[in-house]
């Protein structure tokens, strides 16, 4: 059974954003610069239509909570706004790694007041273990990973029965990217994401590529001293990092410790964003 989603309306929605062209870098600079500093409310549309796309491919992602796709989509694009609201692009990176923290924000936030109490659950545990069975990949079916079970049951302190319960839950509520828009269409889902502009895929990639490792690292910069947080930046952040060896030449130390500084604030980094995901 196909997820219940207004399959005419994505399907309009999608046809309206495809003309809307992905910015390189340089243009997307400078329209965030007039933005920032001008208040160009023009800039500010063509930041956020142009990563229109993106918010789509996020959303996506949270398919399996039961929440209409158009309704998700909807809250994902009151995040890129935010985003673009608050967006420095003197930082060195893309808008799009600093909004995917704002784009899960919201969409998440939307997701917990549409579930009922029911479907979540009242404690910590079930908050947390609703998040971490719809990561799972086995999740449609549970029963037959039941050694996943057992981990993630003693993980968070839950049985292994209300993992499986969970799981049975979310199964109720599942949408295929390759299931058909609509009974006469012969397109899916993921083919309306498709683009033939050459920076398409491109754009795509990297930003799959690096968006869990940059989701967490923009917004926790700011619990990194100095010299980590601009190691964070020029090699993480940056669309063309530096080298250890550059880092260790800026900083007056060696290639190897540059390299120990670096590992250390990603640890922190790491720490921290396991932290905020417990405490979720």
């Amino acid at each position: 059974m196909n997820y219940p989603i207004e399959t005419d309306g994505l399907r309009i929605y999608l046809s309206q954003i495809e003309r809307y062209a992905i910015l390189d870098r340089e243009s997307e600079y400078l329209l965030a610069v007039r933005y920032r500093d001008q208040k160009d409310e023009e800039a500010a549309k063509t930041l956020i239509t142009s990563n229109l796309r993106f918010v789509i491919k996020v959303a996506l992602g949270y398919r399996n909570y039961g929440v209409k796709l158009m309704d998700l989509i909807q809250e994902g694009n009151i995040g890129l706004m935010k985003a673009v609201e608050r967006f420095d692009p003197d930082r060195g990176y893309r808008l799009i790694s600093y909004a995917i923290w704002w784009i899960k924000a919201y969409i998440q936030n939307f997701i917990i007041k549409s579930w009922s109490l029911v479907k979540i659950g009242t404690t910590q545990a079930q908050r947390k273990l609703f998040y971490r069975v719809s990561d799972l990949p086995e999740a449609r079916d549970m029963e037959n990973h039941l050694e996943n079970v057992a981990k993630l049951a003693d993980k968070i302190s839950v049985t292994q029965d209300e993992v499986i319960e969970m799981a049975a839950r979310l199964k109720a509520h599942d949408l295929s990217l390759d299931d058909l828009i609509g009974d006469q269409s012969r397109d899916s889902f993921a083919d309306t994401l498709k683009d033939e502009r050459p920076d398409q895929e491109e754009t795509l990639s990297d930003y799959e590529a690096q968006q869990d490792l940059r989701m967490w690292a923009v917004n926790a910069l700011e619990t990194l001293n100095p010299r980590e947080k601009y190691i964070v930046e020029q090699r993480i952040l940056a669309e063309d990092p530096v080298t250890l060896k550059e880092l260790g030449k800026h900083f007056g130390i060696t290639r190897e410790r540059a390299r120990q500084i670096e590992r250390s604030a990603l640890e922190k980094l790491r720490g921290n964003y396991l932290r905020s995901e417990l405490a979720a």
